[in-house]
């Protein structure tokens, strides 16, 4: 017989452990399905160790521009404090006792192994079946997207899990993919002294965002020591010995210690049982409206739902449906200002749509376009000082309907672009206000200058 529950939600990352540690803590019935470690990938593997990563190849890079501004240094890397930052202070050796005490502090129920949907309203786990009064919760994000390179499936290549636990930096590395992913690793194994090169399909770095974006990156990197190739795609793999071998489609051959594929994560619905509710499970991603329900009483949150694979998108995805299960009121979603950070050095923020999406869908488009360096900040900070600010203003309405942040501090310039973006404040109303002086974020001001100056010949065409 199925144990009757309130709520089961299967799979427990940032969104689904914050929609079952609520609900719980409002009193309702709640089982928790996790088929690896509570929390899921950002904190064991993703957002957290990353950026502890990122944070010392940071400090390495500062310490290297302390000649020529504030005297003489020599930098030693050291990758041993690193790994085990993240071994004892981020992921407790991948152990996620913590997390899973925390849940069942809550009153939750966490149960172990994979839950599949079994007709509406109920979930298996392993033989073990439940059914839900008020709902089914999926949120079980996404997982590697590995191309289907002959050869790759049979070398053992690292993925982005691979690269955060490793105890040593490698000697060389061939990252496959040019995403926020790859980049941010790339860089950080670089400044640690690895050989670094990255191969990116498409004509730039970071793709999905403004081309400006990627070649002032691309510059960055290649002064830094890194080998990039845009425009480069995979024709096979190969590995022997302690040396990865691969083959561009023009028949260059590259060889590394490791190899780094980072070309995206990807939904996998499959195993969800999503037939039984009328749900196609080869679908790309679990389509859910406004309120996040794909079906009666079933809700999604997170990357599953295919607007972004951001623990931040999962949070706020979480709230509503916490809302709606407790019969609460409030806005449903709302994606037009979603944020994006690249967490290189320099950090690339963006907001909303690029000026490609904009003009995709046939919005009348004026853009702005300011250089970091330019700016007073950007002339003291001197070393480490690259960076650019870009607008896409929807001309017939006057607003900003996306922006990109590059710089020192770009993921924090972004907030306030972003909160121009989702309040839609008038362009003349942002040109009007004061920007503090000396700042990274005054660029603004300069780029509604530009934006300004595409008045004369035709906001469609600059």
């Amino acid at each position: 017989m199925a144990e009757q529950v309130d709520v089961v939600v299967i799979g427990m990352g940032p969104g689904g452990e914050h929609v079952a540690g609520r609900l719980a803590e409002a009193g309702l019935s709640v089982v928790g399905v996790e088929a690896e470690l509570v929390g899921g990938e950002c904190p064991y593997w993703g957002c957290v160790p990353s950026k502890m990563m990122i944070r010392a190849g940071n400090l390495l890079a500062e310490g290297r521009r302390i000649p020529g501004m504030a005297g003489a240094s020599q930098v030693t890397p050291d990758w041993a404090p690193v790994a085990a930052r993240i071994r004892d202070e981020a992921t407790d050796d991948w152990n996620d006792r913590v997390a899973a005490d925390r849940f069942t502090g809550k009153g939750g129920r966490l149960v172990r192994g994979h839950g599949r949907l079994a007709g509406p309203g109920r979930v298996e786990v392993d033989g073990e079946v439940f059914e839900a009064r008020r709902g089914v919760v999926i949120a079980t994000g996404t997982k590697p997207s590995v191309p289907p390179v002959p050869g790759l499936a049979e070398v053992p290549y690292w993925t982005n899990r691979d690269a955060v636990s490793a105890k040593e930096a490698p000697g060389s590395l061939l990252v496959l993919g040019g995403g926020a992913i790859g980049l941010e690793l790339a860089q950080v194994y670089a400044r640690f002294g690895t050989r670094v090169e990255i191969v990116e399909a498409m004509a730039g770095l970071i793709p999905a965002e403004e081309p400006e974006a990627g070649e002032l990156l691309a510059e960055v990197l290649r002064r830094e020591g890194l080998r990039i190739r845009t425009g480069a795609r995979a024709a096979r793999v190969r590995h022997g010995g302690d040396t990865f071998t691969l083959t561009l489609e023009d028949g260059t051959e590259l060889t590394a210690d490791r190899l780094l594929v980072a070309t995206g994560r990807r939904v996998d619905l499959t195993d969800l049982g999503l037939e039984t509710v009328g749900l196609d499970p080869q679908a790309r991603s679990l389509k859910v409206d406004g309120r996040l329900l794909a079906g009666h009483a079933l809700w999604g949150v997170g990357d599953v739902t295919g607007h972004g694979a951001f623990t931040h998108v999962a949070m706020y995805e979480a709230e509503i449906v916490i809302r709606a299960v407790l019969g609460e009121a409030g806005p449903e979603a709302d994606y037009r200002a979603l944020p994006r950070v690249t967490f290189t050095d320099p950090e690339a923020g963006a907001v909303g749509l690029t000026e490609h999406q904009a003009r995709e869908k046939g919005l009348r488009v004026r853009t702005g376009l300011a250089r970091v360096p330019s700016s007073t900040r950007g002339w003291i900070h001197k070393a480490g000082n690259d960076g650019l600010i870009k607008l896409v203003e929807d001309a017939d309405r006057g607003v900003l309907v996306g922006a990109t942040t590059v710089g020192p501090t770009g993921g924090e310039v972004m907030y306030g672009l972003a909160v121009a973006v989702q309040a839609e404040v008038p362009v003349e109303a942002l040109r009007h206000m004061i920007y503090a002086y000396p700042t990274f974020h005054r660029g603004v001001e300069a780029a509604l200058a530009d934006l300004r100056s595409g008045d004369d010949h035709g906001a469609a065409d600059h």
